[in-house]
């Protein structure tokens, strides 16, 4: 006997007021699963492919955990260390670059620059907030017990979910399956298989896309001296999931600290200038319609307006599951429009009848 609609809105209604609160309530102790459960999903497709080429799961999950392994270890000798330097000196020295930058002006727009004037102030006031409120956040980050003990915990059990899930993923999906209400299963795949589409062609296609991009950048400036290439590099590569936002804010931020270093040396600062113009080519023309593709669905408005509910409800675990939710509401929103489509109140008649 089916259910009623009634009823089964309400079951269903339940059951999202229970994840709402789950997410409210578990959200810290949750974050290391959904990180794992985030990494399984994106290497699902490499241990598909490994399986094809005739390795069975279990040997696909070691060849793809070791070599993790040994990037982690790549990256924890070569990068980190790096990367750690530059940001704490790019905090330490934004007050002398912020009166550098006072300097400049006040050769060249003298007014602009009065002793009293709000700008004048205002960077001032930047640069000495920026360098007490860094180094604040990077010796808490640093020397908190609490955040610590945290990070050993990410690093510690995001590996072991990832692998565990990775490993049974495949079994996971058909046990799934088999829980799904028989009278909506297929509706339910046909839904769930959209929102795979749209995930993978988002998460997979500009992860890729943020990597590839982060690299270029970093190892782009560090060839041509960029004193903080490989923080500016990693900041344009993270945000580059924001259509024109990485290219911007690392475009600014590195043609900014190139005219303080390279003042003088017009062609230092062309190049600069050069490698993010290359690289806003590289990904409009090549990376973004070759790896996501024009059918992802996800507006960059919807994306950042989910993320900012989501962040702001449940933190930075509101943030993980905001992409993924968002994908799930857009497509079930296109799923209901086509629905409204084929119905009466839409033909304003039998919607099996002649239109």
């Amino acid at each position: 006997m089916t259910l009623p609609m009634r009823s089964q809105l309400k079951y269903w209604g339940i059951a999202a007021a229970i994840l709402i609160v789950v997410l409210w309530f578990l959200g810290d102790v949750l974050l290391p699963f959904v990180v794992g459960a985030a990494i399984a999903y994106f290497l699902d497709p490499l241990a598909d492919r490994l399986e094809a080429w005739g390795c069975s799961r279990r040997l696909a999950t070691a060849i793809i955990t070791v070599g993790a392994i040994l990037l982690f270890i790549l990256l924890a000798l070569l990068v980190i260390p790096t990367l750690v330097q530059q940001t704490t000196q790019l905090v330490q020295t934004a007050p002398e670059l912020s009166r550098n930058l006072q300097n400049f002006l006040a050769q060249r727009f003298p007014d602009v620059l009065a002793e009293d004037g709000v700008f004048r102030q205002t960077m001032t006031s930047l640069g000495q907030t920026i360098q007490q409120r860094g180094g604040e956040l990077l010796q808490t980050a640093l020397t908190s017990a609490r955040s610590l003990v945290s990070v050993l915990l990410l690093f510690v059990i995001v590996p072991v979910v990832a692998v565990y899930l990775l490993l049974d993923w495949d079994r996971m999906v058909a046990r799934i399956d088999e829980l799904l209400p028989r009278e909506h299963a297929p509706t339910l795949r046909q839904l769930a298989h959209d929102i795979d589409d749209t995930l993978s062609g988002f998460i997979r296609g500009m992860g890729t896309v943020c990597l590839i991009l982060g690299t270029y950048y970093a190892l782009a400036l560090m060839l041509v001296g960029l004193q903080f290439g490989l923080v500016v590099g990693v900041v344009a590569g993270f945000l580059t999931f924001i259509p024109y936002v990485g290219a911007i804010v690392g475009g600014v931020l590195a043609i900014g600290l190139a005219l303080f270093q390279f003042w003088g040396e017009w062609y230092w600062i062309v190049a600069v200038a050069v490698i993010f113009q290359l690289g806003q080519f590289i990904e409009g023309n090549v990376l973004t319609p070759k790896l996501v593709g024009d059918s992802v669905g996800l507006h960059p408005v919807w994306l950042l307006l989910a993320m900012s509910v989501f962040g702001t409800l449940f933190g930075f675990v509101g943030l993980l599951v905001a992409v993924p939710v968002a994908a799930a509401l857009g497509v079930v929103a296109r799923f209901l429009v086509t629905q409204y489509k084929n119905s009466a109140l839409y033909l304003g008649g039998d919607p099996d009848g002649p239109r």
